[in-house]
Protein backbone atom coordinates (compact mmCIF):
# COMPACT_ATOMS: atom_id res chain seq x y z
CA UNK A 1 0.00 0.00 0.00
CA UNK A 2 1.25 3.45 -0.90
CA UNK A 3 1.53 5.68 2.14
CA UNK A 4 0.00 9.00 1.07
CA UNK A 5 1.22 11.65 3.46
CA UNK A 6 0.27 15.18 4.42
CA UNK A 7 2.87 17.25 6.28
CA UNK A 8 1.40 19.82 8.65
CA UNK A 9 3.93 22.56 9.40
CA UNK A 10 6.48 23.71 6.83
CA UNK A 11 8.68 25.92 8.99
CA UNK A 12 12.15 24.81 10.12
CA UNK A 13 11.71 21.02 10.29
CA UNK A 14 8.69 20.16 8.14
CA UNK A 15 10.50 20.52 4.77
CA UNK A 16 12.97 17.83 5.89
CA UNK A 17 10.06 15.43 6.35
CA UNK A 18 8.79 16.28 2.86
CA UNK A 19 12.22 15.60 1.34
CA UNK A 20 12.67 12.27 3.13
CA UNK A 21 9.24 10.82 2.51
CA UNK A 22 9.35 11.82 -1.16
CA UNK A 23 12.54 9.80 -1.55
CA UNK A 24 11.13 6.58 -0.04
CA UNK A 25 9.66 3.94 -2.32
CA UNK A 26 6.00 3.41 -1.52
CA UNK A 27 5.55 6.87 0.03
CA UNK A 28 4.20 10.06 -1.50
CA UNK A 29 3.68 13.48 0.07
CA UNK A 30 0.46 14.56 -1.64
CA UNK A 31 -0.49 17.52 0.53
CA UNK A 32 0.73 19.91 3.20
CA UNK A 33 -0.60 22.65 5.46
CA UNK A 34 1.12 25.81 6.67
CA UNK A 35 -0.25 29.07 8.08
CA UNK A 36 2.71 31.20 6.95
CA UNK A 37 2.34 32.38 3.34
CA UNK A 38 6.09 32.75 2.78
CA UNK A 39 6.73 29.14 3.87
CA UNK A 40 3.91 27.93 1.62
CA UNK A 41 5.34 29.76 -1.38
CA UNK A 42 8.87 28.46 -0.79
CA UNK A 43 7.82 24.81 -0.60
CA UNK A 44 5.33 25.15 -3.47
CA UNK A 45 8.17 26.33 -5.70
CA UNK A 46 10.13 23.16 -4.90
CA UNK A 47 7.13 20.81 -5.13
CA UNK A 48 4.69 22.31 -7.65
CA UNK A 49 2.51 19.17 -7.81
CA UNK A 50 1.85 19.20 -4.07
CA UNK A 51 -1.34 20.78 -2.74
CA UNK A 52 -0.52 23.16 0.11
CA UNK A 53 -3.36 24.51 2.25
CA UNK A 54 -3.46 27.20 4.91
CA UNK A 55 -6.00 25.27 7.02
CA UNK A 56 -4.85 21.79 8.09
CA UNK A 57 -8.46 20.60 8.35
CA UNK A 58 -8.63 20.64 4.55
CA UNK A 59 -5.84 18.08 4.20
CA UNK A 60 -7.34 15.90 6.93
CA UNK A 61 -10.60 15.81 4.95
CA UNK A 62 -8.87 14.30 1.90
CA UNK A 63 -9.70 10.63 1.38
CA UNK A 64 -6.36 9.99 -0.37
CA UNK A 65 -4.35 11.03 2.72
CA UNK A 66 -3.82 8.09 5.06
CA UNK A 67 -0.94 9.43 7.16
CA UNK A 68 0.02 12.79 8.65
CA UNK A 69 3.28 14.28 9.89
CA UNK A 70 2.87 17.01 12.51
CA UNK A 71 5.82 19.42 12.60
CA UNK A 72 4.29 22.45 14.29
CA UNK A 73 5.04 24.21 17.62
CA UNK A 74 4.58 22.01 20.69
CA UNK A 75 1.53 23.89 21.99
CA UNK A 76 -0.41 22.98 18.82
CA UNK A 77 0.40 19.25 18.82
CA UNK A 78 -2.51 18.04 20.94
CA UNK A 79 -5.27 19.60 18.86
CA UNK A 80 -3.78 18.70 15.47
CA UNK A 81 -2.90 15.12 16.43
CA UNK A 82 -6.31 14.63 18.02
CA UNK A 83 -8.05 15.82 14.87
CA UNK A 84 -5.85 13.65 12.65
CA UNK A 85 -6.45 10.50 14.73
CA UNK A 86 -10.19 11.23 14.84
CA UNK A 87 -10.12 11.43 11.05
CA UNK A 88 -8.58 7.95 10.95
CA UNK A 89 -5.08 9.03 9.90
CA UNK A 90 -1.82 7.46 11.05
CA UNK A 91 0.34 10.13 12.71
CA UNK A 92 4.02 10.87 13.13
CA UNK A 93 4.32 13.79 15.55
CA UNK A 94 7.48 15.70 16.36
CA UNK A 95 8.64 15.56 19.97
CA UNK A 96 7.48 16.30 22.55
CA UNK A 97 4.11 14.73 21.84
CA UNK A 98 2.20 17.36 23.84
CA UNK A 99 2.82 19.99 26.48
CA UNK A 100 0.69 18.16 29.10
CA UNK A 101 0.88 14.56 30.24
CA UNK A 102 -2.87 14.04 30.42
CA UNK A 103 -3.21 15.20 26.81
CA UNK A 104 -0.45 12.83 25.68
CA UNK A 105 -2.12 9.80 27.29
CA UNK A 106 -5.46 10.84 25.82
CA UNK A 107 -3.87 10.66 22.36
CA UNK A 108 -2.40 7.24 23.14
CA UNK A 109 -5.88 5.98 24.03
CA UNK A 110 -7.46 7.62 20.99
CA UNK A 111 -4.98 5.99 18.60
CA UNK A 112 -5.71 2.59 20.13
CA UNK A 113 -9.47 3.19 19.93
CA UNK A 114 -9.26 4.24 16.26
CA UNK A 115 -6.83 1.40 15.45
CA UNK A 116 -4.35 3.77 13.82
CA UNK A 117 -0.63 4.22 14.42
CA UNK A 118 0.80 7.07 16.48
CA UNK A 119 4.57 7.56 16.44
CA UNK A 120 6.62 10.29 18.15
CA UNK A 121 9.68 11.75 16.42
CA UNK A 122 12.39 10.44 18.73
CA UNK A 123 14.79 10.72 15.83
CA UNK A 124 18.06 10.09 17.67
CA UNK A 125 16.95 6.51 18.34
CA UNK A 126 17.57 6.00 14.62
CA UNK A 127 21.09 7.45 14.85
CA UNK A 128 23.57 4.62 14.03
CA UNK A 129 25.80 5.56 16.98
CA UNK A 130 22.91 5.42 19.45
CA UNK A 131 21.76 2.13 17.90
CA UNK A 132 25.26 0.70 18.46
CA UNK A 133 25.31 2.00 22.03
CA UNK A 134 21.91 0.41 22.75
CA UNK A 135 23.10 -2.96 21.45
CA UNK A 136 26.30 -2.72 23.50
CA UNK A 137 24.37 -2.08 26.71
CA UNK A 138 21.87 -4.84 25.92
CA UNK A 139 24.87 -7.19 25.62
CA UNK A 140 26.22 -5.90 28.97
CA UNK A 141 29.42 -4.70 27.28
CA UNK A 142 29.97 -2.09 30.00
CA UNK A 143 28.77 -4.28 32.84
CA UNK A 144 26.20 -2.89 35.26
CA UNK A 145 25.68 0.81 34.48
CA UNK A 146 26.58 3.30 37.19
CA UNK A 147 25.45 6.51 35.49
CA UNK A 148 24.87 8.30 32.20
CA UNK A 149 25.74 11.89 31.38
CA UNK A 150 24.59 13.98 28.41
CA UNK A 151 25.62 17.40 27.11
CA UNK A 152 23.60 19.10 24.35
CA UNK A 153 24.58 22.75 23.81
CA UNK A 154 24.84 25.35 21.06
CA UNK A 155 24.34 29.06 20.44
CA UNK A 156 20.75 28.78 19.21
CA UNK A 157 18.46 27.92 17.61
CA UNK A 158 16.24 29.71 20.10
CA UNK A 159 12.68 28.71 20.89
CA UNK A 160 9.90 31.07 21.93
CA UNK A 161 7.28 28.50 22.95
CA UNK A 162 9.17 26.07 25.22
CA UNK A 163 12.30 26.16 27.37
CA UNK A 164 15.58 24.33 26.76
CA UNK A 165 14.42 21.30 28.75
CA UNK A 166 11.35 20.69 26.58
CA UNK A 167 13.26 21.49 23.40
CA UNK A 168 16.63 19.79 24.01
CA UNK A 169 16.56 17.59 27.13
CA UNK A 170 13.60 15.71 25.70
CA UNK A 171 16.06 14.06 23.29
CA UNK A 172 18.36 12.82 26.04
CA UNK A 173 15.47 11.66 28.22
CA UNK A 174 14.15 9.30 25.56
CA UNK A 175 17.70 8.18 24.71
CA UNK A 176 18.44 7.36 28.37
CA UNK A 177 15.14 5.49 28.74
CA UNK A 178 15.88 3.50 25.59
CA UNK A 179 19.44 2.64 26.60
CA UNK A 180 18.45 1.55 30.11
CA UNK A 181 15.17 -0.10 29.04
CA UNK A 182 13.45 1.58 31.97
CA UNK A 183 12.07 4.93 33.05
CA UNK A 184 13.15 7.18 35.94
CA UNK A 185 11.26 7.40 39.21
CA UNK A 186 12.21 10.97 40.16
CA UNK A 187 13.79 14.05 38.61
CA UNK A 188 15.51 17.18 39.88
CA UNK A 189 16.18 20.20 37.66
CA UNK A 190 17.66 23.68 37.96
CA UNK A 191 18.11 26.29 35.27
CA UNK A 192 18.37 29.92 34.36
CA UNK A 193 16.53 32.26 31.98
CA UNK A 194 18.59 35.13 30.61
CA UNK A 195 17.19 35.88 27.15
CA UNK A 196 13.44 35.56 27.77
CA UNK A 197 11.31 35.68 30.90
CA UNK A 198 10.11 32.31 32.21
CA UNK A 199 11.88 30.31 29.48
CA UNK A 200 15.05 28.66 30.76
CA UNK A 201 17.95 28.91 28.32
CA UNK A 202 20.07 26.47 30.32
CA UNK A 203 18.95 23.46 32.36
CA UNK A 204 20.76 20.88 34.48
CA UNK A 205 18.63 17.80 35.12
CA UNK A 206 19.22 14.64 37.14
CA UNK A 207 17.09 11.55 36.59
CA UNK A 208 16.97 8.83 39.25
CA UNK A 209 16.43 5.38 37.77
CA UNK A 210 15.75 2.11 39.62
CA UNK A 211 18.76 0.26 41.06
CA UNK A 212 20.52 3.55 41.76
CA UNK A 213 21.40 4.45 38.16
CA UNK A 214 21.71 8.22 37.63
CA UNK A 215 21.21 10.16 34.44
CA UNK A 216 22.53 13.73 34.26
CA UNK A 217 21.62 16.11 31.45
CA UNK A 218 23.06 19.54 30.63
CA UNK A 219 21.27 21.46 27.86
CA UNK A 220 21.65 25.02 26.66
CA UNK A 221 21.02 27.15 23.59
CA UNK A 222 23.21 29.85 25.14
CA UNK A 223 26.64 28.28 24.74
CA UNK A 224 29.62 29.04 22.46
CA UNK A 225 30.14 25.41 21.38
CA UNK A 226 27.85 22.94 19.63
CA UNK A 227 28.09 19.69 21.59
CA UNK A 228 26.03 16.48 21.40
CA UNK A 229 27.62 13.92 23.68
CA UNK A 230 26.62 11.04 25.93
CA UNK A 231 28.87 9.17 28.36
CA UNK A 232 27.97 5.79 29.84
CA UNK A 233 30.00 4.65 32.85
CA UNK A 234 29.74 1.00 33.76
CA UNK A 235 31.42 -1.36 36.16
CA UNK A 236 33.57 -2.94 33.42
CA UNK A 237 33.88 -0.34 30.66
CA UNK A 238 33.00 3.21 29.70
CA UNK A 239 31.45 4.21 26.37
CA UNK A 240 31.03 7.63 24.78
CA UNK A 241 28.86 8.84 21.90
CA UNK A 242 29.70 12.11 20.15
CA UNK A 243 27.37 13.03 17.30
CA UNK A 244 30.00 15.42 15.95
CA UNK A 245 32.94 13.17 16.82
CA UNK A 246 36.02 12.66 14.68
CA UNK A 247 37.17 10.05 13.69
CA UNK A 248 33.96 8.33 14.81
CA UNK A 249 30.87 8.77 16.98
CA UNK A 250 31.42 5.90 19.44
CA UNK A 251 34.47 5.15 21.57
CA UNK A 252 34.74 2.22 23.99
CA UNK A 253 37.17 2.69 26.87
CA UNK A 254 38.39 -0.54 28.44
CA UNK A 255 38.84 1.25 31.73
CA UNK A 256 37.36 0.67 35.14
CA UNK A 257 38.05 0.80 38.86
CA UNK A 258 39.12 -2.34 40.71
CA UNK A 259 39.29 -3.07 44.40
CA UNK A 260 42.57 -4.47 45.63
CA UNK A 261 42.99 -5.68 49.23
CA UNK A 262 45.23 -3.72 51.54
CA UNK A 263 47.60 -6.39 52.71
CA UNK A 264 48.58 -4.45 55.80
CA UNK A 265 44.96 -4.02 56.93
CA UNK A 266 42.50 -6.90 57.25
CA UNK A 267 39.17 -6.44 55.41
CA UNK A 268 40.06 -3.10 53.79
CA UNK A 269 40.42 -2.35 50.08
CA UNK A 270 42.06 0.31 47.97
CA UNK A 271 40.58 1.60 44.71
CA UNK A 272 42.81 1.38 41.65
CA UNK A 273 42.19 2.67 38.13
CA UNK A 274 42.49 -0.06 35.51
CA UNK A 275 43.72 1.18 32.14
CA UNK A 276 43.04 -0.67 28.87
CA UNK A 277 42.57 -0.15 25.16
CA UNK A 278 40.35 2.44 23.51
CA UNK A 279 38.27 0.88 20.74
CA UNK A 280 36.77 2.82 17.84
CA UNK A 281 34.03 0.62 16.30
CA UNK A 282 33.01 1.04 12.69
CA UNK A 283 29.63 2.82 12.58
CA UNK A 284 27.71 2.92 9.27
CA UNK A 285 26.47 6.23 7.94
CA UNK A 286 22.72 6.80 7.89
CA UNK A 287 20.41 9.83 8.03
CA UNK A 288 18.32 9.27 11.16
CA UNK A 289 15.31 11.18 9.83
CA UNK A 290 15.21 8.97 6.73
CA UNK A 291 15.43 5.82 8.86
CA UNK A 292 12.62 7.14 11.06
CA UNK A 293 10.46 7.82 8.00
CA UNK A 294 11.02 4.27 6.71
CA UNK A 295 10.11 2.87 10.14
CA UNK A 296 6.87 4.90 10.15
CA UNK A 297 5.93 3.60 6.68
CA UNK A 298 6.74 0.02 7.70
CA UNK A 299 4.67 0.37 10.85
CA UNK A 300 1.67 1.37 8.74
CA UNK A 301 2.08 -1.26 6.02
CA UNK A 302 3.21 -4.29 7.99
CA UNK A 303 2.43 -3.50 11.63
CA UNK A 304 6.20 -3.64 12.10
CA UNK A 305 6.87 -2.91 15.80
CA UNK A 306 8.87 0.16 16.72
CA UNK A 307 10.74 -1.73 19.46
CA UNK A 308 10.46 1.30 21.71
CA UNK A 309 11.81 3.73 19.11
CA UNK A 310 9.20 6.44 19.16
CA UNK A 311 6.15 4.53 20.35
CA UNK A 312 3.22 6.61 21.50
CA UNK A 313 3.52 5.36 25.08
CA UNK A 314 7.21 6.18 25.16
CA UNK A 315 6.37 9.68 23.94
CA UNK A 316 3.74 10.13 26.65
CA UNK A 317 6.21 8.99 29.31
CA UNK A 318 8.69 11.64 28.17
CA UNK A 319 6.00 14.30 28.59
CA UNK A 320 5.32 13.05 32.13
CA UNK A 321 9.04 13.34 32.92
CA UNK A 322 9.23 16.86 31.46
CA UNK A 323 6.19 17.93 33.50
CA UNK A 324 7.85 16.69 36.68
CA UNK A 325 11.08 18.46 35.67
CA UNK A 326 9.11 21.69 35.23
CA UNK A 327 7.75 21.33 38.75
CA UNK A 328 11.28 20.82 40.03
CA UNK A 329 12.48 23.93 38.19
CA UNK A 330 9.69 25.93 39.80
CA UNK A 331 10.70 24.58 43.22
CA UNK A 332 14.41 25.43 42.99
CA UNK A 333 15.55 21.95 42.05
CA UNK A 334 13.56 19.89 44.54
CA UNK A 335 13.60 16.17 43.72
CA UNK A 336 10.17 15.42 42.25
CA UNK A 337 8.33 12.14 41.83
CA UNK A 338 7.30 11.36 38.25
CA UNK A 339 3.66 10.32 37.96
CA UNK A 340 3.01 8.30 34.81
CA UNK A 341 -0.24 7.89 32.96
CA UNK A 342 -2.37 10.65 34.48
Amino acid sequence: MTVSIAVIGLGRWGPNHVRNFQSIKGCSVVAAAETDAAHRARIQASYPAMTIEEDYHRVLARADVNAVVVATPTATHYEIVRDALTAGKHVLCEKPLTSKGKDAWELVSLAEKKNVRLMVGHVFLFNPGIEYLARALDEKAAGPVYYLSAVRTNLGPFRYDVNAAWDLASHDIYIFNHLLRQRPATVAAVGGHYLQKKLEDIVFMTLHYPDGVLGHIHVSWLDPKKIRQITVVGEKKMITWDDLGVPGPVMIYDRSVVKEPKYDSFGEFQLLAREGDVILPRIPSQEPLSAQARAFAAMINTNDPLNGRGSARQGAEVVDILEAASKSLANEGRQTEIIYGK
